[in-house]
């Protein structure tokens, strides 16, 4: 059996996949609040010890920079090691790659039904591939394409400088600095980022959310809250903010793009497109992922896919396991 699991900052899964000739099945899949539990192999030896398999290999996406099969993790205070956890697994192969990393790893088990297309160019071309990932945190990875192969690769491009485009999103940098000092994409492009694009709204506009809105806003997720009442149009402010985070998002997949000459396609993960998915499709993304000046062109001929598998990362850190057998 391959363990394969998906650590993020909100959630962890964790799975048990079997080999069916090319192909791994999967058997059994487990959630758990990452917040939680104290460490990841704290998880994997509850999951193991209740479903009592024998693990041959094991692949961890991990929200974090990978260093020598370790990592801190970037939105929880752990620090896992391939090597404890092999330990843990009773001397299991053990490998750790990044979360999107994994995520590319899944890209091509995806079935017609489990992407939308944001963007078809008239000529599909072959090439890299690029993909972002907007959740807790902002993950982007890239896929070297080589001989009719896909070859994953990690970055952490997500907290690299956000580069405002207006003098609206100059004063949200300006706002962001005094708290954060240094303001990466993710604080404008994750669910905690909306919920700053929307407190600095409130504060340029000159607007108080209503008692009811801040109680809710204080005792449930912020992002959801807005999220849920700009797609509504229930709130002309959340609108705005929902509307700011899409431009961002297009903006910086259109960077992806042009980074990794992505002719191969640029791909959305992560758990809030899909959620988003209309003001995804509205003219706003797509005219943020073009507007790059003299590479327009390019960019048209650049396909763009929303994922909606959720799983996509967990059977990618399978078949990389498998891969790494």
């Amino acid at each position: 059996m391959i363990l394969s699991g998906d650590i993020g900052g909100t959630k962890t899964n964790i799975a048990f996949f079997e080999p069916c000739g090319n192909q791994l099945e999967l058997k059994i899949v487990e959630k758990y609040p990452s917040s939680e539990h104290s460490s990841l192999d704290e998880i994997v030896v509850d999951f193991t010890k209740k479903h009592s398999l024998k693990v041959e290999a094991a692949c961890f996406g991990i929200a974090g920079a990978i260093h020598n099969e370790c990592v801190k993790t970037t939105n929880l205070p752990w620090e896992v090691k391939a090597q404890s956890l092999s330990k843990a697994l009773s001397g299991s192969k053990v490998h750790l790659i990044n979360d999107l990393e994994a995520n590319a790893w899944g890209i091509d088990t995806l079935k017609e039904n489990e992407v939308v297309t944001l963007q078809t160019p008239k000529h599909i071309f072959k090439g890299n591939r690029a993909l972002i990932s907007a959740g807790t945190g902002l993950g982007e990875a890239g896929l070297y394409y080589h001989n009719e192969k896909y070859f994953p690769f990690a970055s952490e491009g997500g907290h690299a400088d956000f580069a405002p485009r207006n003098d609206k999103e100059i004063a949200l940098l300006k706002y962001l600095a005094k708290p954060f000092g240094h303001v990466s994409y993710e604080r404008v492009l994750s669910g905690q980022g909306l919920y700053n694009i929307y407190q600095f709204l409130n504060d340029y506009n000159k607007k108080s959310p209503s008692k009811e809105l801040a109680q809710k806003l204080k005792n449930s997720d912020p992002a959801k809250i807005i999220s849920q009442l700009a797609l509504e149009n229930e709130d002309a402010t959340c609108q705005e903010a929902l509307e700011m985070m899409v431009s961002f998002y297009g903006s910086e997949a259109g960077n992806v793009g042009l980074r990794y000459m992505a002719y191969g396609g640029v791909y959305l993960g992560g758990g809030i497109a899909p959620k988003i998915l209309s003001k995804l499709q509205s003219p706003l993304f797509l005219e943020a992922f073009l507007s790059k000046g003299r590479f327009r062109k390019l960019l048209e001929s650049i396909p763009i896919k929303v994922i909606l598998n959720d799983q996509t990362a967990l059977i990618g850190a399978a078949y990389c396991a498998q891969a790494s057998q």
